[in-house]
């Protein structure tokens, strides 16, 4: 990929030529190796949009509009969060186990984030709010270097009539 965002390997749905690597149809994944420079949070916002693309596209998995939505958005504060306070390199690793996408960022910094007590009058600093606020579940834990989040969103929120491109007659 160009710009801050390199694909690597494991077994994961590919984003460039060649064929798939799907071995395990309810654990599909994708890891992205980050590098820190300005372009890098809108390409891992694409990333997460063509991942979840792909999977409806190729592999028939239902993504409701508002979890395509909803991924780009924790993806977007989560890698935003860790260019802001970590030094180096972050990675992004996104993977649909059943019904469920984990969006798990990794950064070099070992402190834990905390939300704040909501304020409306505050400017700024809400990422962590909002992530926790969308996600069905979100979890924190120090790594023997950084740390590592994980949010869950759900892929359907209305499994007849949410799926992003389906219209109901």
């Amino acid at each position: 990929m160009n710009g801050g965002v390199k694909a690597v390997g494991k077994e994961s749905v590919p984003f460039g030529e060649g064929g798939r690597t799907v071995p395990d149809p309810e654990l599909w994944q994708v890891t992205a190796a980050l590098d820190g420079d300005g372009t890098c949070i809108a390409e891992a916002r694409r990333l997460a949009a063509d991942f979840l693309t792909r999977l409806q596209a190729d592999h028939g998995t239902p993504v409701s509009s508002r979890a395509m939505d909803l991924t780009q958005l924790v993806v977007s504060e989560l890698v935003t969060n860790a260019r802001k306070y970590a030094p180096g390199p972050v990675l992004l690793d996104l993977r649909v186990t059943g019904a469920v996408i984990e969006v798990v960022v990794w950064d070099s910094d070992p402190v834990l984030p905390v939300a704040r007590a909501a304020d409306p009058g505050r400017v700024g600093q809400h990422g962590l709010e909002i992530v926790m606020a969308v996600a069905q579940g979100f979890e924190a834990q120090r790594e023997p270097v950084g740390k590592r989040i994980t949010a869950r969103i759900a892929l359907l929120d209305d499994p007849v009539a949410g799926m992003a491109g389906r219209h109901e007659p």
